[in-house]
């Protein structure tokens, strides 16, 4: 699918903006921007029309932290491996991601972002990039998950500092703020307009909010490889999901599959952060869009082999989770049918709540004019029927 005219008029559907549903509404966009939004059908001489079919008109699902999907993971380090991952995920109404790496040596995270650079201007069809997430290799050992302990270490200037200089496109680096050498680390990541966010962390309240005064403003994966009340020699001491919610300024982003997180913690979550402050993530390894069995996380040679089952990915033993296979429709369901948000909220924390955690909403994050027309069409169970990116219809649900 690869439709693109210079004045396009989408019709017959209930538009979704911050400030409610317009039922019966309209949206046209020129030359891949939203040019206006209206609750009636606007006279558009010349326009291709695009027929909602009495569906939502969505602001593009942004998607803040993704590993891969369609079969492929970014640190497979090929160009092929970006652009289907990108593909899988625009049927699924992404239309903006950030590649994101898992723990690994300098060199494996210099190759994906020199894979990122090559990658970019082929993106054609799928989802837009918008810069690379590093998460790793700065962990905890105790909260590394189904981060490859191999890699993980503290925080090294000589190290990051490199990998800043390999490339532009770093936007976001997940790191656990209690080791040695994170606050130095937070700050440079600050000096270079880069995102820290906290993640894999056996941090206390203490550690959490110097990290915070330093730059950690984001939890990753709430929950997931995360702190909670801990005892030491019997004093109760506040991990860093109790942080995250103890600190009102900081956002948080929560893998909404309803199966890291349960209806009650997803529900919780909502109740304390809200949706101003909440990103939906998929945290998709490379099973996403893919059937059930047996997968690797990481890169496709070395990475860690794992069962992808019960709509999740797990370790071999089946003790914990190894990665999601979520796609965003999914994330915008599961909080609506499972955690009793409304779809206003649902949507705002796939979209424009992410959009200004990463400071791009600006130009995308809603249907609001002057932004990148970057729309998804879905029907009442969020089953995408249309994307398009900046204009472009890049997919289109097949004809039943």
């Amino acid at each position: 699918m690869d439709i693109k005219q210079s004045l396009i008029k989408i019709v017959n559907g209930h538009v979704i903006t911050p400030d409610g549903i317009i039922r019966n509404g309209s949206v046209i966009v020129r030359d891949g921007i939203i040019i206006g939004v209206s609750d009636h059908d606007l006279e558009m001489p010349g326009a291709m029309i695009l027929d909602a079919g009495g569906r939502y008109i969505s602001p593009g699902f942004i998607d803040i932290h993704v590993h891969g999907g369609g079969g492929y993971d970014f640190m497979d380090n090929t160009v092929e491996a970006f652009l289907e991952i990108a593909n899988t995920h625009a049927r699924y109404g992404t239309t903006a991601l950030f590649p994101t790496t898992l723990t690994g040596s300098t060199e494996d995270i210099v190759s994906t972002l020199r894979t990122y650079d090559e990658a970019y201007p082929l993106n054609e069809s799928g989802s837009e990039f918008m810069g690379v997430h590093l998460e790793g290799p700065y962990f905890s050992m105790n909260q590394r998950g189904a981060q490859d302990p191999r890699w993980i270490r503290d925080p090294d200037p000589d190290e990051y500092e490199y990998i800043i200089s390999q490339s532009n496109s770093i936007k976001r680096w997940s790191a656990a703020p209690e080791l040695k050498g994170a606050i130095p680390f937070a700050r440079f990541l600050g000096l270079k307009g880069i995102l820290a966010s906290l993640a894999h962390t056996d941090a206390i309240y203490e550690e959490v909010l110097e990290g915070f005064e330093n730059g950690y403003t984001l939890a990753t994966h709430l929950y997931s490889a995360m702190s909670g009340v801990t005892r030491r020699n019997a004093y109760r001491f506040a991990g860093a999901v109790e942080s995250a919610f103890i600190i009102d300024d900081m956002d948080v982003e929560i893998i909404a599959d309803g199966i890291h997180l349960p209806a009650p913690l997803l529900k919780l979550i909502f109740k304390i952060k809200g949706p101003g402050k909440i990103a939906l993530i998929t945290d998709a390894m490379r099973a996403a869009g893919m059937p059930p069995g047996e997968s690797v996380i990481g890169n496709i040679q070395t990475g860690i082999k794992v069962i992808v089952e019960d709509g999740v990915s797990k370790m071999p033993d089946r003790k914990s989770f190894a990665g999601s296979v979520a796609t965003a429709d999914r994330l915008v369901r599961t909080m609506v049918q499972m955690a009793d948000v409304s779809l206003t909220d649902a949507i705002r924390m796939m979209t424009m709540t992410p959009a200004v955690i990463m400071k791009i909403a600006d130009r995308k994050g809603s249907l609001s004019s002057g932004k990148d027309a970057d729309i998804v069409i879905f029907d009442e169970n969020i089953n995408v029927h249309t994307t398009m990116v900046k204009g472009k219809v890049i997919y289109q649900a097949p004809v039943k």
